[in-house]
């Protein structure tokens, strides 16, 4: 989340009328994350989400997303649920872009991860993949293999010494390192597929108290792909405790947390630190992306591209994962 559109009083007052959720009470900008603008509503009836979308969500892809949401709220995933206005619409402009209102999640983040919350994590993700496949709709992975060589392109184009002086190596080692990546991905037909979340990370995950999920945020990379992907991603975003070397207990708890719920097959098991490469590949180059193309006055933390470099170097090297 992140705040690039800030939004006035006369605006907001405009937009709430679409909706019956009782008087304003107080709306707050929420800066952490790099996509959408993202605001803390607190009204007479509850608290809730205005989420403005930007950058790289495509408007017609909103629909989907929103559907998805739905799906899974109703099928047992606590996420957010989207609120329609008083005219059935969960989707209307605000200041020339698209927006949507959800229900608030209760919990935060967790800040130190543990082996307990890794298995909770595998198992929530295993339960996502479930309860998402009575949603038949579609949607192709935009940041799948397809877009990494054009967006490294983009990259390797914009970088100067004066925007990127920081980030040219990276970009060097990714230009060597991609090929390879490429040419040995697995077939389509090769692994199960699904709807995945596809940005499964901490911040994305709350905890309640006990310590337990309460629930699981911003969908708007989810599509359909490799089911053993989205778990990949999952490895390198809660796994990696130094950002240079996987917790044999973190992934551990991990995996057996996604198994209770989803067995793996051989072949996924197979795939694992492949499909970790190009998960590490993904978010690394994103990152180096934004890091040269994010305005300097958004409101946004932009995240260091160094981090998924380590990780990517750490599955060259690693190329067997021990599952039982």
């Amino acid at each position: 989340m992140a705040v690039y559109t800030r939004v006035g009083d006369a605006d907001l007052a405009a937009f709430l009328e679409n909706y019956a959720l009782g008087a304003c009470l107080s709306f707050q900008e929420i800066a952490e994350g790099v996509e959408n603008s993202n605001f803390l509503l607190q009204t007479t009836h509850a608290r809730y989400i205005l989420t403005i979308f930007e950058k790289r969500v495509a408007q017609d892809d909103l629909p989907w997303f929103m559907g998805l949401m739905a799906h899974l709220n109703g099928h047992g995933l606590e996420c957010p649920r989207p609120v329609a206005g008083q005219d059935g619409q969960v989707l209307r402009p605000l200041l020339g872009k698209m927006a949507a209102i959800t229900t608030f999640l209760p919990g935060r983040p967790a800040t130190e991860l543990t082996a307990d919350q890794c298995h909770e994590a595998g198992h929530c993700l295993a339960q996502l993949h479930l309860a998402a496949r009575g949603y038949a709709a579609q949607r192709a992975n935009d940041f799948g293999p397809a877009a990494w060589e054009p967006l490294l392109n983009r990259v390797q184009d914009a970088a100067t010494p004066d925007n990127a002086g920081p980030i040219l190596p990276l970009i060097a080692q990714m230009t060597d390192s991609l090929p390879r990546i490429l040419a040995h991905w697995p077939r389509p037909d090769a692994l199960p597929s699904g709807h995945i979340h596809a940005d499964f990370f901490p911040d994305n995950v709350f905890f309640g108290e006990e310590g337990k999920i309460s629930g699981v945020i911003d969908f708007y990379f989810a599509c359909s792909d490799r089911l053993a992907y989205d778990l990949a991603i999952a490895l390198n975003a809660w796994c990696f405790p130094d950002d240079r070397e996987l917790s044999p207990i973190l992934s551990a708890a991990m995996l057996a947390g996604y198994q209770s719920v989803r067995p793996l097959t051989d072949a996924e098991k197979a795939a694992l630190p492949l499909l970790a490469q190009g998960g590490a590949t993904r978010f690394l180059l994103t990152r180096l992306y934004d890091w040269i193309s994010t305005p300097a006055d958004a409101l946004v933390t932009r995240k260091d591209p160094a981090s998924f470099m380590h990780r990517l170097q750490y599955w060259q090297k690693n190329r067997a994962l021990e599952l039982s």
